[in-house]
């Protein structure tokens, strides 16, 4: 049911790069792009139950997660005449681990012994959903070099962490919707090559959530692009009973069309 679950916003992205392409490609810019992002956690998490205030645990060193590296997908399309352009982002997280810990500790309902092992399971995939406009003449004044967006982005996060340990066993799962800002700067001071930077960002109460992305774009033929760069995200949400300060950061490639 996970993978039904994932692969449904996948189908939906490829979908909509087919729709707009076939049917209305000579009113639109589009681009689309698939990557991989080796993405490297750390921070903590804590899930509180009716027992009272969870443990927190460490995600390097209470949960032994490494990097991961995962794909990607993202669509773009600059809309006609006075209609919002659509940036769509589907980004897979998941990590799984064996850990300890030295003294027992708790999550959610469930009380874990320490000094014996259990495994854990978080999943973090998250859509996102932005509408932007490019900001007016600036890229007819700089003859097609320069291009800033500013918008809104709605971000879907599918979240999921699991503690087993032998039959006992606690899942902490909900789907946060998360309102950002979206703001994109591309740098293109000749045809072949660009520079590119995307911000998505909110803080509201305790709450908080940063995504930055930098980006170098190469055109070796035609539509066709390859790229690289380097995504950094930072989250801290207090939602229910669950609280997670984390981080996830890495280089990424990608390659593309963009007609």
């Amino acid at each position: 049911m996970k993978k039904l679950a994932l692969s449904i916003p996948l189908l939906a992205v490829f979908a909509a790069v087919f729709v707009l392409t076939q049917g209305r490609a000579h009113a639109l810019g589009i681009e689309a792009a698939a990557g991989y992002w080796n993405q490297a956690p750390s921070g903590d998490l804590q899930y509180s139950g009716t027992l009272g205030e969870g443990t927190k645990l460490d995600l390097e060193e209470d949960l032994n997660y490494d990097s991961k590296a995962r794909p990607y997908l993202r669509v773009k399309a600059d809309l006609p005449l006075f209609l919002p352009n659509i940036y769509l982002v589907a980004t897979p997280m998941k990590y799984e681990g064996e850990g300890s810990k030295d003294f027992n500790f708790t999550f959610g309902d469930k009380t874990f012994s320490g000094s014996v092992p259990f495994n854990s399971e978080l999943r973090a995939d998250h859509y996102d959903v932005a509408v932007y406009y490019s900001v007016p003449f600036l890229n007819t004044a700089t003859a097609g070099s320069l291009n800033v967006e500013l918008g809104l982005n709605l971000r879907i996060i599918d979240f999921e962490a699991k503690v087993t340990q032998g039959a006992l066993s606690e899942t902490a799962s909900y789907t946060i919707p998360v309102p950002m800002v979206y703001a994109g700067v591309q740098l293109e001071p000749v045809d072949l090559f660009s520079v590119e930077a995307e911000l998505r960002g909110i803080t509201y109460g305790s709450n908080s959530y940063y995504d930055l992305i930098g980006r170098m774009k190469v055109k070796p033929a035609g539509p066709l692009f390859i790229a690289g760069g380097y995504r950094y995200e930072k989250i801290k949400i207090d939602h229910n009973d669950l609280y997670a300060s984390m981080e996830f950061k890495g280089p990424f490639i990608e390659a593309g069309v963009s007609f």
